[in-house]
């Protein structure tokens, strides 16, 4: 595979808008087939392809991936669903030429560029530019000598719209393009402190520097339009999506928490622990809800299954890792954390007389995130191609979570859960349709998924921590809190052992655990929307409201397995 050369820069491609709001891009798309790539606000920078299909705009999140600089090789990967490509152009020709799906649940079509009019905004500093020539001058209004007159005609004007949420208001200087090169602007401010950095003098900007330059994140400037076009790498700047876990204080110019290297503690005698430890995190306003809502509010369904299909299956996969790390007590623990339970890690508190609250936190997660999964397919009310590709959907995240892949097997087994839900597994016409239009989902389905779980659930399967990020603790959480194995006695006396000597392998290997989810993390940038709409307190707000999510959860998960078989029943009525 071969560096990409200057051609293959989508900065100087036509489709390619650089920074647009969703709004502006859906006016652009006329007819269906059009299409425009565009620098999404709320995606913090990722590239966003934008089609119109079926009289519908869809917008599409290109997935980069990121690697480690190499003689002979790109630095980024890009994928849309499965392939990838050395470049944004390359996978954009791929699907316009060979006229493919962006995506096989929609099966939208990019067939006419949309040609921006006009020079690119810029929103990224030469920061994020990891193989651009490092700069050090202060940064000031100036021109420079050009043989080309063309290069002399812009400059950068103040933006005449306030900036959005979440946009730096740094004032920031601008340089004329020089010739045929790209605009660089230097902006080495840190996020989290942009105050008193102006020196009105020559608006030179001044900030302390950052405590890991590689990893300072990139800052998004307001955009504005005139401005002349600038080549960068669509790296993502940090955005803290619900704030450190308790107890932490990480500025946005810092490593996020779940990069953070885990506090060294002093040697210390044993301290029996006095309360149990909760890993939940504390309600906060929601960006999705209200703050009274009400059990499945459309807007917000609809909202939700539009997040979903914008992100690549890996995407949605590495952000459910995530928020089960946090939640499991593998990342993001404080040393008050661990001094309160004794031991360094969740997996360890799992299997302890005092980890009964982490238990059934972690049990009631796996039961509401495969109850949203069902609803997911339950609720798609128009054409049966419609729930076919639900069901697509949740078989390539299945596929993106399994061991070897990102592996959360707890969020497997979440979504596994949901596609074994009988509500679903009934819905004979629909996995029919799955397997005629979609065979290579349904054959991972069969031969691989289900016998995985099937293995893992019976404490057997894959649980080495070099393919397993977080591990399968459910049964074991289970049979902790006395639930009973099914079966006949030799076979449950056999599955128990298993069980058993399962989780003492993963208290014993937690450490471990622990750094093949940094490791799998690292770099990694989540979408707020998307990480909000995975945690237990949302998803029990969306599926109860915000009155119902208070009630006691055996009544809760009652009432809502029958509004299930109803939606079911309404879908496809026995005969």
């Amino acid at each position: 595979m071969q560096v990409p050369q200057d051609g293959e820069d989508f900065v100087g491609q036509p489709w390619y808008h650089g920074p647009l709001s969703r709004q502006k891009a859906e006016d652009l798309l006329q007819q269906d087939g059009d299409f425009l790539v565009r620098a999404s606000k709320s995606r913090g920078g990722h590239p966003v392809i934008s089609c119109r299909w079926r009289g519908s705009a869809l917008h599409f999140e290109v997935l980069r991936v990121a690697l480690r600089p190499r003689p002979g090789r790109p630095t980024a990967l890009f994928q849309l669903e499965d392939e990838r490509f050395p470049s944004l152009p390359a996978l954009v020709r791929s699907y316009v030429i060979g006229q493919r799906p962006l995506s096989q649940a929609t099966g939208a079509v990019a067939s006419r560029p949309v040609p921006r009019q006009g020079p690119i905004r810029r929103s990224f500093s030469e920061d994020i530019l990891p193989d651009g020539p490092a700069r050090t001058e202060p940064l000031r209004d100036r021109k420079r000598s050009d043989s080309q007159p063309a290069g002399l005609e812009h400059l950068w004007r103040p933006p005449e719209d306030p900036p959005g949420p979440g946009a730096s208001t740094v004032p920031a200087s601008g340089l004329p393009r020089t010739g045929s090169d790209p605009v660089i602007l230097k902006t080495p401010v840190p996020l989290g402190s942009v105050a008193d950095s102006l020196r009105a003098s020559d608006g030179q900007l001044h900030a302390k520097a950052p405590t890991k330059p590689p990893r300072t994140p990139s800052l998004l400037l307001p955009g504005a339009s005139g401005r002349p076009p600038t080549y960068c790498e669509l790296v993502p700047r940090v955005l803290r999506v619900q704030g450190p876990p308790p107890g932490h204080s990480c500025p946005e110019s810092e490593v996020p928490w779940w990069e953070a290297e885990e506090e060294k503690e002093e040697d210390r005698c044993f301290a029996r622990p006095q309360a149990e430890v909760s890993f939940c995190l504390p309600d906060t306003p929601s960006c999705l809800l209200g703050s009274q809502n009400r059990p499945l509010e459309p807007e917000v369904l609809h909202t939700l299954r539009g997040l979903f299909l914008e992100h690549h299956p890996g995407s949605t996969a590495l952000h459910l890792l995530l928020i089960d790390c946090q939640a499991t007590g593998v990342l993001g623990v404080t040393k008050a954390q661990r001094g309160a339970m004794g031991v360094a890690s969740g997996l360890e508190l799992l299997t302890l007389p005092h980890g009964h609250l982490l238990r059934l936190e972690l049990l009631e997660r796996l039961e509401t995130l495969a109850l949203a999964g069902a609803l997911a397919v339950l609720g798609c009310a128009g054409p049966l191609e419609e729930r076919a590709g639900a069901l697509r959907g949740l078989v390539e995240l299945a596929v993106a979570l399994r061991p070897g892949a990102v592996g959360d097997l707890p969020g497997l087994a979440a979504v596994m859960g949901a596609l074994l839900m009988p509500q679903v597994s009934r819905l004979e016409r629909t996995w029919r349709h799955l397997r005629r239009s979609h065979t290579e989902a349904a054959l991972a389905f069969e031969q691989e998924l289900k016998p995985l779980m099937r293995s893992l659930n019976e404490g057997a399967g894959p649980s080495d921590p070099g393919e397993v990020a977080l591990p399968h603790v459910a049964p074991a959480a289970r049979l902790l809190e006395g639930e009973e194995l099914p079966g006949p006695l030799d076979e449950s006396c056999e599955r128990l052992l298993r069980t058993l000597h399962r989780a003492r392998q993963t208290a014993r290997d937690a450490p471990r655990f622990r750094e093949a989810a940094a490791r799998r993390l690292r770099g990694f940038r989540p979408n707020p929307e998307l990480t909000e709409a995975l945690t237990t307190g949302f998803l029990r707000r969306l599926l109860w409201g915000s009155r119902g999510a208070g009630a006691p959860w055996a009544t809760r998960l009652e009432k809502f397995q029958r509004v299930l078989s109803v939606l079911s029943q309404r879908l496809e009525p026995d005969p």
